[in-house]
């Protein structure tokens, strides 16, 4: 310990395959002063009984070329460190067991060519060719991915840590972190057991610990352990090495040869929580009690599915804790919280198959200051901060643990741990048939069972499917409404930033794209850009006097987006930001009707010539006050009333009461959606990222070059906005409308363009007004291609292996002149 360090570049704590992994990665950035901490031994908490499955196809095009680049980074570990990652090739096969999982295998294969992965839609007897051993009986089909395999997780892991050292990170293990320190907001360092070391960079990759050491540096990690149950076999003989991992979702379980044994593991639907209450200090290397009883309906159906388990004894029945998230992906990137501070932790049972790609792109974040491409699916920047509570995360580890093999069904929603973040008109909504679905916490109504339908005693839930659900023709009224008549929408959830101070407009004018120097009462919508002119917000921002902003961002990206701000603002900035979310109920009134219904219940006239769109008044509502802002996410007339939330219920009593005169309706999300999505605006997460450029995303109007230069300096991405206009676009976003009308649209479907992939869906949804499905996607073009010669191909939409022709467009099918805001 005479060699124990005073000072470091960086600390990473947990020596796990995470942690080896980001070391490694570090290191071949030139990073040399790098120092890895382990409470015991390399890989002893989950790594070292880690099942070692390395699947590539994951969620996002992002995801899986993590993914990809974990197996080929393994696939070259043995040869540059010595030490051997089992890394075996073998492929991968899904079942399906029901006509909706196939149908979902089969989309998930059309995703993975736009991913540039191969995945063979398999008949069952193609199946029994790729895997003799597995009984058919009840199975619809599967999916292949050749290139899908398995490795030795412990030796993976210490393969990392080899090269790692080899390139200068130094590693010590038997070594506790006991404090992280902090100084003005960023990090400074940590103390260990065996002494204090200052340090630039700490990053948290303790695995189950996470929750722990997160809390050391007051940084939200969700995270809980699991037990994580499998079986190894005796030795079956004359089981081939050759053979797939075979994952038969619908029976929650997977299937590997391991040395001539056979290993099946589990992802029951109800799991167990462990060490709740900490986890014990000494452990390493440990075992959990057996629960066979647990494990039992699993073996069940592997003994029917596996037949040859049947006369096959158990070697080994292995328990072993596992963290798992509030929504089953991970945790990256740099904490809200505090600056330097870097977290790569809760994978949810697939660190070994994400480690690889994981590690690269947190040390190149941290090299770059920023992340090297979109992250969002797993950045901890999602997260709110009620998640870390202890007894939330119980509740919902039961579910998510599960999930990983649930049927991913489009709009499923959590059924534990609700209602948390609750509307001041949930109560109200509720009583009126809503059905509510949980974002970031927050209950909020997505659809709404019609009164008749109440009558007959009915339950306003979900029946999921890959087809029309049940609420599809409710939606289809709702959304009917908003075109024809008027519908009312609570947004409450948006998230709300008060910016204030005599600097306020000139921090703004430093963030924003657009031009926020407006009058008191005008409302600007506009992006916050990086450096590359990719979106890292997309807001809109209302001045309410001279000192005194408004920010309203998706209820989701909250937390990123005061960060973001909170980052931004210079240390001499007289200007500060209060996240002001709870303080408000919005009330969405949107349709032609909407005026109609509003004015008798107002003083105030709300003519456009008194209240043009895109402006601020406040007003009498009823026997209250309310703010009431002229902008529409639908693509009709109407307002956003800010109203405070003791006044909420009465306001909304007000409007309901007159409504009916009307035809008002009430809506949910499902149909914001489906109306934004004819309208083509975009939806940040989807649509557009921090690595799509503004104006590829079509969102040039939003942004002035020539706006005056905020004492603060030019905005964030002027460079690259003027770069972009002179080199011109490399690819634009345009909307697609299905010409038949029976097919639905997600997002990550295929983009086809003269019979050529070229591209996939960012989001789509049912365009009930236009019927059909309608999707919006980025479509690469030939340099010096104008907008006409591109619409002038031949589009196609492919759905679970099909191709449907689709209407291709650059100006909203909807209404593409936008006069029906300004009615």
């Amino acid at each position: 310990m005479n060699d124990f360090p005073g000072s470091a570049r960086a600390v990473i704590i947990g020596g796990g395959v995470i942690g080896c992994s980001v070391a490694y990665h570090l290191a071949k950035l030139g990073w040399r002063d790098v120092i890895l901490l382990e409470r015991k031994q390399l890989t002893s908490g989950t790594t070292w009984h880690a099942a070692g499955l390395i699947g590539q196809l994951r969620a996002s095009y992002n995801m899986t070329q993590l993914a990809k680049y974990t197996a080929e980074l393994y696939a070259t570990l043995e040869e540059e460190t010595e030490v051997a990652t089992g890394l075996r090739q073998r492929g991968s096969l899904a079942l399906a067991l029901s006509d909706d999982r196939f149908e979902e295998l089969k989309r998930g294969a059309s995703m993975a060519a736009t991913f540039g992965l191969r995945a063979d839609v398999l008949s069952p007897e193609q199946c029994l060719e790729k895997h003799p051993y597995i009984n058919l009986d009840g199975v619809k089909g599967g999916v292949f991915l050749p290139t899908d395999g398995q490795g030795d997780p412990a030796n993976i892991a210490l393969a990392l840590a080899k090269g790692a050292r080899n390139r200068g990170v130094r590693i010590f293990e038997n070594t506790k972190v006991t404090a992280i320190h902090q100084e003005a907001g960023r990090v400074t360092g940590v103390s260990t057991d065996k002494g204090e070391v200052r340090a630039e960079y700490v990053v948290n990759c303790a695995g189950m610990w996470g929750r722990e050491v997160g809390r050391m540096a007051g940084v939200n990690v969700p995270l809980q352990a699991c037990e994580h149950f499998y079986i190894v076999t005796e030795p079956v003989p004359g089981l081939p090495s050759t053979l797939p991992v075979l994952r038969v979702p619908d029976e929650c379980a997977y299937y590997k040869e391991d040395a001539g044994k056979i290993l099946l593991g589990a992802f029951e639907p109800v799991s167990k929580p462990w060490a709740l209450d900490g986890i014990p200090e000494d452990f390493c290397f440990d075992q959990l009690p057996e629960d066979f009883e647990h494990f039992e309906p699993i073996l069940e159906k592997a003994v029917n599915r596996f037949p040859v388990l049947e006369s096959t004894g158990i070697h080994t029945f292995f328990n072993g804790p596992e963290s798992f998230t509030p929504d089953d992906r991970y945790l990256l990137g740099e904490a809200p919280e505090l600056n330097n501070f870097f977290v790569a932790a809760g994978f949810n049972s697939i660190g070994i198959q994400s480690a690889g790609g994981a590690g690269k792109a947190l040390a190149e974040w941290m090299n770059a200051g920023e992340p090297p491409f979109d992250l969002w699916d797993v950045d901890i920047r999602r997260m709110q901060p009620f998640q870390g509570n202890r007894r939330y995360l119980k509740e919902r580890v039961k579910e998510t643990l599960g999930l990983l093999y649930a049927d991913h069904y489009p709009y499923r929603q959590y059924a534990s741990a609700r209602g948390v973040r609750t509307s001041p008109l949930h109560e109200r909504l509720a009583a009126r048939g809503a059905c509510f679905g949980e974002a970031s916490g927050w209950e909020r109504a997505n659809w709404f069972l019609p009164p008749d339908e109440i009558e007959k005693g009915r339950k306003a839930e979900y029946t999921y499917s890959w087809k029309r659900q049940n609420w599809f023709a409710y939606a289809a009224e709702e959304h009917k409404a908003v075109r024809s008549a008027v519908g009312l929408f609570d947004m409450s959830s948006f998230g709300k930033i008060r910016v204030e101070g005599r600097d306020a407009e000139a921090v703004l004018q430093r963030l924003s794209g657009n031009d926020v120097a407006v009058e008191p009462g005008g409302i600007v919508y506009t992006q916050w850009l990086n450096r590359h002119g990719g979106i890292e917000a997309d807001v809109t921002i209302t001045r309410l006097d001279e000192t005194s902003f408004l920010v309203v961002t998706p209820g989701a990206t909250l937390q990123r987006d005061m960060a973001w701000l909170k980052r931004n603002i210079p240390d001499e900035a007289h200007c500060v930001a209060v996240d002001v979310t709870a303080g408000e109920a919005v009330i969405c009134v949107m349709g032609p009707k909407a005026r109609d219904l509003l004015q008798p219940l107002t003083p105030q006239s709300l003519s456009n010539e008194d209240f043009p769109f895109g402006t601020m008044q406040q007003i009498e509502i009823g026997l209250g006050i309310a703010r009431a802002h002229r902008i529409s996410y639908v693509g009709e007339l109407g307002w956003e009333l800010y109203v405070s939330s003791e006044m909420a219920g009465h306001v909304f009593d007000s409007i309901a009461q007159a409504g009916p005169s009307q035809g008002l309706r009430l809506c949910g999300l499902h149909v914001l959606d489906s109306c934004r999505i004819e309208k083509a605006f975009r939806h940040f997460g989807h649509d557009i990222t921090d690595e799509d450029h503004v104006l590829e995303a079509g969102l040039g109007f939003a942004v002035k070059t020539d706006k005056p230069t905020s004492c603060f300096g030019d905005f964030l991405g002027r460079e690259a906005v003027l770069a972009k206009k002179q080199t011109g676009v490399g690819r634009r976003m345009l909307q697609f409308k299905l010409t038949d009308p029976e097919p639905l649209l997600f997002h990550n479907e295929p983009i086809l363009r003269d019979g050529k992939i070229v591209g996939r869906l960012t989001s789509g949804n049912y365009g009930h007004w236009l019927g059909g499905a309608i999707g919006l996607g980025y479509v690469p073009c030939v340099e010096g291609e104008s907008a006409a010669d591109q619409l002038a191909s031949h589009y196609e939409i492919e759905v679970a292996g099909v191709r449907y022709p689709a209407e291709a467009s650059l100006k909203p099918l909807y209404d593409p002149k936008a006069d029906r805001t300004r009615l």
